[in-house]
């Protein structure tokens, strides 16, 4: 992984700068600020940011949100299954933060080309900080059996320190949607 200042092209910076506006959004909403944007042929065609708190739904990372968008908009002109791979097969994902497990594999099953991303995912991400499952070139297969898992070329580091800045601003304002603690914390007792 190379980090940010290494050789980045004016290009990935501009788009990691759509994406922390995402992230912006999504700390806006009081969700983890996590974006991203996807480019094809050098042009953003979705975006996406958290909402698994505004959604109630766990799945609702900035990947997967975009990721639905083009889906949605490929079915709507009535693409197939084999157009819509190869079109994802042709798409660049900038995102904040590394994508988490579910994340990378949704994008290795899609068959997305590159990865570009901030900062790493310690706890739990899926592009070589827990798992590397944008590297796996051994088929797997889902249990119907139609979909199989590739690589995908990924970059990490890029605008990390903004990132980063915007997860702290989240985590130090305290995340008003979570839960109560069930015991009080260790200072006061």
């Amino acid at each position: 992984m190379a980090s940010y200042g290494q050789e980045t092209a004016p290009d990935t910076i501009a788009f990691m700068n759509f994406a922390l506006n995402q992230a912006k959004l999504a700390l806006d909403s009081f969700e983890v600020p996590v974006g991203c944007v996807i480019v094809s042929e050098g042009k953003i065609i979705a975006s996406g940011r958290n909402r698994t708190t505004e959604s109630r739904n766990a799945t609702r990372h900035a990947e997967m949100e975009a990721i639905d968008v083009l889906l949605e908009q490929w079915q709507k002109i009535g693409l197939s299954k084999v157009e819509v791979a190869e079109k994802f097969s042709n798409c660049i994902l900038y995102v904040t933060c590394e994508p988490c497990i579910m994340c990378a594999s949704a994008l290795s099953i899609l068959g997305i080309k590159e990865v570009y991303y901030g900062c790493a995912n310690d706890k739990f991400g899926g592009c070589g900080s827990i798992l590397s499952l944008h590297s796996s070139s051994s088929e797997q297969s889902n249990s119907s059996g139609d979909h199989s898992r590739k690589s995908f070329k990924c970059q990490g580091g890029i605008m990390a320190s903004d990132a980063i800045s915007l997860l702290r601003t989240f985590y130090e304002q305290g995340n008003p949607n979570a839960p109560k603690p069930h015991r009080p914390p260790t200072w006061l007792a």
